[in-house]
């Protein structure tokens, strides 16, 4: 096997060869133990990767791009990095279909909070790399995917988009602009709120859950 462009850890599928692939991104500051948690609860024929963040933060935790706090701009994301980490985790999943049993034609990406932002970002800019994308927390920040879209491109995506009405991290509102966003690029799509905070709920998990099991 050769050596792929980020660090992982995998849970193999009960299928021996084209499997459906789903790739976990954690949030900021966490890594890819996180959402790996929820391996064991999905469906058992999906080969599960689960990818660490390439920036290291101290004195622990990892990053997809960095998030910076100044009397001038406030809090501001560094947008720089995070077409960095977008065109990273294109690399990666090209490897992965190379290395492992799985079928390149049935991708999911799940992403929480920040990893949710570049899973937003990966498939609005390489849509052509992957199926579904399971987006928890998290909004579609539009400096990161090209300008010139292209509706035909999209058509075969499909989004899982939630967040909590309470969220205290990322605002709510800006993830309501998702759907309005994802319409004019007539993407299907499926957007849920859960009175919860910074988080997955319960509900929530259920939800995605049947929702993927529909699509694998």
């Amino acid at each position: 096997m050769k050596d792929l462009s980020l660090y992982h850890i995998t849970r193999p599928s009960t299928l021996q060869e084209n499997a459906p692939l789903l790739i976990m991104f954690h949030g900021y500051g966490s890594d890819e133990n996180d959402l790996f948690s929820f391996a064991s609860e999905l469906p058992e024929e999906l080969f599960i990767i689960s990818v660490r963040a390439p920036f290291a933060m101290q004195p622990y935790g990892n990053a997809w791009y960095a998030i910076n706090f100044d009397e001038v701009n406030g809090k501001w994301s560094d947008d720089d990095q995070a077409r960095t980490s977008r065109d990273l985790i294109s690399k990666f999943i090209d490897e992965a279909v190379d290395n492992y049993p799985v079928n390149n034609d049935n991708i999911t990406l799940l992403g929480f909070s920040q990893g949710s932002i570049l899973s937003y970002a990966v498939a609005l800019t390489y849509p052509e790399k992957v199926n579904n994308i399971i987006a928890l927390s998290g909004y579609i920040n539009l400096e990161i995917i090209p300008k010139n879209h292209n509706s035909e491109d999209y058509k075969h995506l499909n989004f899982f988009c939630s967040h909590g009405s309470v969220d205290q991290v990322i605002p709510v509102d800006w993830a309501r602009k998702t759907p309005g966003i994802l319409e004019d690029l007539e993407v299907k799509h499926d957007y849920k709120e859960y009175p919860v905070g910074h988080g997955v709920a319960p509900q929530n998990f259920y939800d995605l859950k049947q929702w993927l099991s529909k699509l694998i």
